[in-house]
């Protein structure tokens, strides 16, 4: 097993509302929440959040507004999803051999989304890890929530759940009880 230095954890928020009508291939990011661990120590090293304005779905519904905690302004004065994109990279940029994570596949399956939106290329490769999966897998039991997983390990869930930063965060709080037997194997 490669030797990795970070987990590059990201959450995204996207528009959203109670009753589909923004479809799943019409939602957008308007959060991006991350954090870099260390591989080694399993410890939070940096982080970064930003929000973006909306193109499709500019007004976002009050389901959103009330899930997420974002507000119109949040979104209204923040960059667009190229401009944010390049900030992101330029902040993970400065670490090397990392790995994108996120609590389930919807987090890379929006970026594509939204990149092929914006018609730029996906800015991570393929390999991604699914730590909802292997949260699970480790403490033998069925994929859940991630409420659910702080539950199991006796955790809190510091923040508010459904913003990215603090989910995000959370998930890094997790790291301990997901990778332990890759640590132990390398």
């Amino acid at each position: 097993m490669m030797k990795l230095k970070y987990y590059l954890i990201i959450d995204l928020e996207a528009t959203c509302c109670a009753k589909r009508i923004i479809t799943k291939e019409k939602m957008e990011i308007i959060e991006i929440g991350a954090v870099m661990i260390e591989a080694k120590s399993l410890k939070v090293v940096d982080e970064y959040e930003t929000f973006i304005k909306p193109i499709l779905n500019p007004t976002l519904t009050t389901f959103c507004k009330t899930l997420t905690t974002i507000t119109q302004d949040d979104v209204n004065e923040a960059m667009g999803y190229k401009e944010a994109l390049g900030d992101f990279k330029k902040w993970y940029s400065k670490y090397d051999d990392f790995l994108f994570c996120s609590w389930g596949d919807y987090d890379k399956n929006q970026f594509k989304l939204d990149c092929r939106l914006h018609d730029i290329a996906f800015p991570f490769s393929d390999e991604h890890l699914n730590i909802k999966k292997l949260f699970a897998k480790e403490q033998g039991i069925k994929p859940c929530g991630l409420d659910t997983a702080l539950a199991h390990v006796n955790l809190e869930l510091v923040g508010t759940h459904h913003r990215g930063i603090d989910d995000a965060r959370n998930m890094g709080r997790l790291m301990p009880f997901i990778v332990c037997t890759i640590h132990l194997s390398s």
